[in-house]
């Protein structure tokens, strides 16, 4: 992907609000960091999904400076709910500021703690439409298994960076890249899910509940 095709491509796709485009710029400046940040590309994609599967309830695994939530949001229908589970107190109070400038909000839950633990306060009696998780790489697999009892039948669970900037080829992986490996390959073969891995940004993988 090149600098002038990415530009085709975000010219060619439902612009960034202005929230957004500020909310990136505002990333940026946090240095090396701001790579955690999901893909411009990828706001669009989120927000039409979340509008195709007509969610009402959506879950979010790493919020860090909300852009993937705002895309999120943006798509809710208007009674719906997203909760965002994060560890960190700093990087989402940027994210709570982006989220009261785009006027969702009231939309928007947050809960602070190891998603390990926090994702067990689910309520069981609200099914989950659509699960976005873009955290730490080596909790993957943990997050799949908590989350999946929750999301209803047909609903969506989306993986974040699932090439791992390409390393995923390397036999000799290590790191992010290794757990990623190792997660691709179990999603491939679980059976209770339809998945498709595509090369979007670092590489989005979309599951959908049988």
């Amino acid at each position: 992907m090149t600098p002038a095709l990415l530009a085709y491509v975000l010219e060619h796709s439902d612009p960034l609000d202005d929230v957004q485009k500020m909310l990136i710029a505002e990333t940026r400046q946090l240095g090396p960091v701001a790579r955690m940040q999901i893909a411009p590309e990828q706001g669009p994609l989120l927000t039409l999904l979340v509008r195709l599967i007509g969610a009402t309830r959506v879950v979010e695994v790493g919020t860090f400076t909300g852009l993937s939530s705002l895309a999120l949001a943006k798509g809710l229908r208007d009674n719906g709910t997203l909760i965002c589970f994060d560890v960190s107190d700093e990087w989402t109070s940027i994210a709570r500021r982006s989220w009261r400038a785009a006027g969702v909000d009231s939309k928007i839950e947050l809960r602070l703690g190891d998603a390990r633990q926090t994702l067990r306060s689910l309520d069981d009696d609200e099914p989950v439409d659509l699960a976005f998780v873009d955290a730490d790489k080596d909790g993957y697999t943990d997050y799949l298994e908590l989350l999946l009892p929750h999301l209803r039948q047909g609903g969506l669970l989306v993986f974040d960076n699932t090439l791992s900037r390409g390393a995923v080829l390397n036999d000799d992986a290590q790191g992010n890249a290794a757990s990623i490996r190792a997660f691709n390959s179990r999603l491939a073969a679980d059976g209770r899910l339809e998945k498709v891995l595509l090369p979007i940004g670092d590489g989005v993988t979309l599951a959908r509940k049988r």
